[in-house]
């Protein structure tokens, strides 16, 4: 590679759209990448492919709402690879309606999935992944416009997102002199499943189709349409770089002009 050594980057939530898009990209950069997500087959199957393309990919199944699957995936990380130099924490799902008739399950594992997830594998990289013993680390977490600004109908969603960038731009200041980087991606709406589902809901929510939800959501973002997970795997293969060694404790927005906040 013209700009540094090869180096060792953890994907969570990599089978499909931002985090499969960031995998390949970081691989694509020359980085070994080792990825996760719930599903081993789904696991075994992008690495597969991935690997069919010439990437370096490997990786196995994770809960991130249980620190015990985070310590078993940290352990064969880098007993495989080595110490961990970049972190993507990416797994997320939606979750949301209106807020008086939300139960306690969807909540919790709203925040354990999206927020307290962040946290523990952060630390577990940190530690366990030795990247507090080195004099460089990029942690890049996936937040969400809805981190910056109440989303109707989505508080569990929208309070675990806020959670992420607080956390992030906590642990930004607090490493600052470590040669680690903490930052925050923003992504708006992006074209993924995930994006796809909430169209349906909101569809549900406001009885009407989701062509109709899918016209009001373009209208909303400046550039007429949503991001790409390109677009978003992009910034974080920036942030992950040399370049952006001054860049640190930020959240940045990927969202077409939706956010400019």
């Amino acid at each position: 590679m013209s700009e540094r050594s090869q180096r060792f980057a953890l994907v969570t939530g990599a089978t499909s759209g931002i985090g499969h898009a960031i995998a390949r990209a970081l691989a694509s950069k020359g980085d070994k990448v080792y990825i996760c997500a719930r599903n081993a087959d789904n696991v075994a199957l992008t690495v597969k492919q991935l690997q069919k393309d010439g990437l370096d990919v490997d990786g196995s199944a994770c809960d991130v709402r249980l620190p015990e699957s985070i310590a078993g995936f940290i352990d064969a990380a880098v007993e495989r690879h080595g110490p961990v130099d970049i972190l993507v924490n990416n797994v997320g799902r939606s979750g949301g309606g209106v807020t008086a008739e939300i139960g306690d399950e969807l909540w919790f594992d709203v925040m354990n999935t999206n927020l307290n997830s962040v946290f523990l594998m952060t630390r577990a990289v940190l530690t366990t992944g030795g990247m507090l013993e080195r004099s460089w680390g990029r942690i890049i977490n996936i937040a969400s416009t809805a981190g910056k600004q109440g989303v109707v109908f989505g508080a569990p969603y929208s309070a675990s997102k806020h959670g992420v960038v607080g956390f992030t731009k906590a642990l930004g200041n607090e490493l600052g002199t470590s040669g680690i980087t903490v930052n925050a991606v923003c992504p708006g709406y992006v074209e993924t499943p995930m994006a796809q589902a909430i169209r349906q809901r909101y569809a549900s929510f406001y009885e009407t189709t989701e062509d109709e939800i899918l016209g009001r959501f373009n209208a909303k973002i400046p550039l007429g349409r949503y991001s790409t997970p390109d677009e978003v795997a992009g910034l974080v293969g920036y942030l992950a770089s040399d370049t952006a060694a001054s860049i640190t404790a930020q959240a940045i927005n990927v969202c077409g002009g939706l956010g400019n906040f």
